[in-house]
């Protein structure tokens, strides 16, 4: 169990691991099933640099250092599957184009702009956002917005080509997996204990429906890249929905 979390780690951040955490197939394919427990981590890594920031700086800053730290932590791993996403089924009007597209290495002009703007939203709905709260929302966000792309996996198909360089990096092979990790999502969810936080939750489920729609109409299934821009899209959304919520309660 150590293992296939710690290889869940290895491969979603930049946080450094044992030596002894050697790669295997089965155990990558398992550790799916850990992925937003991973996110908790990262959520609550750039939680930490939110509240000492905010000790020593402005609000404004502390929220850029936080959104910084989660940068750092993962590598941009989802930011740049973000990228290549929008680039793909913005430049591309067939599967093969779309595919070309979001396999160059190199941005284009639609994921620079669906970045720049993803991070002005971000910036600004976690600037409204209420500072007590914020750090556990963090955490929730990033929990769940890891947790849709697991579902993604589970029913839809993996479109590369399988081999050494695009071969899906996750498949559901026990169901049990699935459970464990809407577990891990919507556990953080509790610290708020109220009921209406489910309503973020859906809103981010509906958002994650709608992608996944929209990639099985023009690709038939997802890539890495679609994962990655699933996680970002959700996590924003999962912010702005809560922010809308608080605005009236």
């Amino acid at each position: 169990m150590i293992r296939t979390f710690l290889t869940a780690v290895m491969f979603l951040t930049r946080i450094p691991c044992p030596s002894w955490i050697d790669h295997s197939e089965e155990r990558l394919n398992r550790s799916v099933a850990y992925f937003p427990l991973v996110g908790a981590i990262v959520g609550g890594i750039c939680a930490v640099v939110f509240l000492l920031a905010n000790r020593l700086f402005s609000r404004e800053i502390s929220v850029v250092l936080c959104m910084i730290a989660g940068v750092l932590v993962t590598g941009a791993f989802h930011e740049d599957g973000f990228a290549d996403f929008c680039d793909g089924f913005g430049g591309g009007w067939t599967k093969e184009k779309i595919l070309e597209i979001m396999k160059d290495s190199r941005i284009g002009a639609f994921g620079t702009i669906a970045l720049i703007l993803l991070f002005l939203l971000k910036y600004h709905v976690m600037i409204d956002l209420n500072s007590a709260r914020l750090p556990a929302l963090l955490i929730a966000g990033h929990s769940i917005s890891r947790m849709f792309p697991v579902w993604i996996m589970k029913f839809l198909p993996y479109v590369r080509d399988v081999s050494a360089v695009t071969k899906p990096i996750g498949v559901l092979t026990h169901g049990l997996d699935m459970v464990a990790a809407t577990l891990f999502g919507l556990v953080p969810l509790a610290y708020f204990g109220r009921l209406y936080m489910l309503i973020p939750a859906v809103a981010s489920a509906v958002t994650a429906l709608l992608m996944a729609l929209y990639m099985r109409k023009w690709i038939g299934g997802y890539t890495g890249d679609c994962l990655g821009a699933v996680q970002q899209v959700t996590e924003v959304v999962f912010y702005g929905a809560t922010l809308a919520i608080w605005t009236f309660m």
